[in-house]
């Protein structure tokens, strides 16, 4: 997987951040050097201080250069370059409280600023760690089973000509037991399909331009269709098969549920807090500017019982397929 380059200084906000967390610790200057999680290794000291292996880790995470739980080799060279970017971060904490940089108004607002993102991230992560569990994944994965409609599969051939005279001469010759890949390497236009018999391999029509919709919908295996008018040329199509298409597997379907099951974990953790607090927005409603680009409205949450259509874990895109080439 290609991951961008990190920044050699990890950019402001993680300075920052380094700084919330160093000015937590600064009432116990002399460290605690105890792993922060089991197993956890040391891999550099900073002015007598340990950064452990999951502090890289963090970081790394918080940079997009790997996901939540995945792995990161203490001998690799993108922990190698993370481990410079965290003890470039403490060295400048340690610098700005040095200069009493924390005792600023403005600083202080950020650093609780950030200080509550980190608190928000943990309760969040506490909350789903234990809602998102293997019985939920299971669990929405045969509900969108459930929900989900199986279309039909077809698998087809097809001879690709320039006028519909063609397409019917090719209908004549296989009606007359020539054989339909041999005619395809030799008369097809179509460069994708004429060099494996004009195999299309297995799709659905509704993947497919509107005039192999309308054409092939009612044919049966074996049944050859066409000509009819297609986008470059006449189509000629053999039925080979036809099956309901297969439904996702559930390790296909695991991240769009996991995401979904978080969403709402959150959604739901969100909607409590705020039912139990006061919460008095103090500025006015946002005014028209004429010429102003105008957002999109907020979709209406999903119901609880079905994933949104954007992941929905079992529902079929609405967008083109290429057909399964065989």
């Amino acid at each position: 997987m290609t991951r961008a380059k990190p920044n050699r200084f990890g950019g402001l906000a993680a300075v920052l951040t380094a700084v919330g967390l160093m000015l937590a610790a600064c009432g116990d200057r002399g460290g605690d050097e105890r792993p922060p999680q089991p197993g956890d290794e040391a891999v550099a000291r900073v002015d007598g201080r340990t950064v452990w292996a999951s502090d890289v880790k963090r970081e790394a995470v918080a940079q997009a250069l790997i996901g939540e739980g995945e792995p990161l080799d203490i001998s690799s060279d993108l922990f190698r370059r993370v481990l410079d970017e965290v003890i470039d971060q403490k060295l400048l904490a340690a610098e700005a409280l040095k200069r009493n940089l924390d005792e600023d108004p403005v600083a202080q607002r950020r650093l609780a600023a950030a200080r509550e993102r980190i608190l928000g991230d943990m309760l969040v992560e506490n909350v789903v760690s234990s809602a998102v569990n293997e019985n939920a994944i299971r669990g929405l994965y045969q509900e969108q089973l459930k929900l989900a409609r199986q279309s039909e599969e077809i698998r087809a051939r097809q001879i690709l000509v320039a006028t519909q005279e063609e397409g019917e001469a090719v209908k004549s010759l296989l009606s007359t037991g020539a054989s339909f890949e041999a005619l395809a390497m030799e008369r097809s236009t179509d460069a994708a399909t004429r060099f494996n018999g004009g195999d299309l391999g297995y799709f659905t029509t509704d993947v497919m331009p509107e005039a192999y919709e309308g054409a092939l919908k009612d044919a049966k295996t074996g049944d050859v269709v066409g000509p009819f008018e297609v986008e470059g040329g006449f189509a000629v199509v053999r039925i080979e098969d036809r099956r309901l298409e297969e439904p996702i597997t559930l390790e296909a379907a695991r991240p769009q549920i996991i995401r979904f099951l978080t969403y709402d974990q959150v959604r739901d953790l969100l909607e409590k807090l705020r039912g139990r607090a006061k919460v008095e927005t103090l500025i006015g409603a946002a005014q028209d500017v004429p010429g102003a680009p105008v957002e999109p409205a907020d979709a209406a949450p999903p119901p609880k019982t079905q994933a949104p259509s954007a992941s929905a874990p079992a529902t079929k895109a609405p967008v083109a397929k290429t057909p399964e080439a065989k």
